[in-house]
């Protein structure tokens, strides 16, 4: 597999060696052995799978520590653009976002660790989205920050007119505001 770094210290870009020949395609999706040769050390404990169609546009999410949570996130049918914020209280990159294209084409995954903001957008009519979790989702600790947040700055690829959220996201606080441990 080759593994890219990012502009944001601890977000990684995992590229996994795929065999395919007329029958179709086969690749590691988790090897617990590589991954951590690669800078992921994590004990995943919660799969989550989630489908949703053009536009939708879901995050930015996190839970407050101590049960915050680290993710490997890809896609399995579509395409998204999956975006990361720092929220790493004293991070030289505190505030910053990272953008990755994962789609079931490319098969990329995208490594983020504990401490940052995570959602996508939907760029084909359908996606499948998974992600592998280390900590459990504990309701009492979710929280989010505002999609639209203008001193951050996400381009999500989607036109406003065309983004679709759920009515809690549309609710989020932007960072200044927001509520981190």
């Amino acid at each position: 597999m080759n593994i890219l770094k990012t502009k944001i210290d601890g977000l990684i870009i995992i590229e996994p060696r795929v065999f395919q020949d007329t029958r179709g395609y086969f690749y590691e999706t988790w090897n617990k052995e590589r991954y951590v040769e690669a800078g992921i050390p994590c004990d995943f404990v919660q799969d989550n799978e989630s489908k949703s169609s053009y536009g939708v546009v879901r995050g930015l999410h996190y839970q407050q520590a101590p049960y915050s949570q680290a993710k490997l996130v890809r896609v399995v049918l579509g395409e998204v653009l999956d975006v990361v914020v720092d929220i790493r209280k004293g991070s030289p990159t505190f505030g910053q976002y990272e953008s990755v294209l994962l789609s079931a084409q490319n098969k990329r995954q995208f490594f983020i660790p504990r401490g940052f903001a995570h959602g996508f957008s939907v760029l084909s009519n359908d996606v499948v989205f998974s992600y592998k979790c280390d900590s459990y989702y504990r309701p009492e600790s979710e929280r989010g920050l505002c999609f639209s947040d203008p001193e951050i700055g996400i381009d999500w690829g989607v036109p406003a007119d065309k983004m679709v959220l759920s009515e809690k996201d549309k609710k989020n606080p932007v960072l200044v505001d927001a509520e981190i441990l």
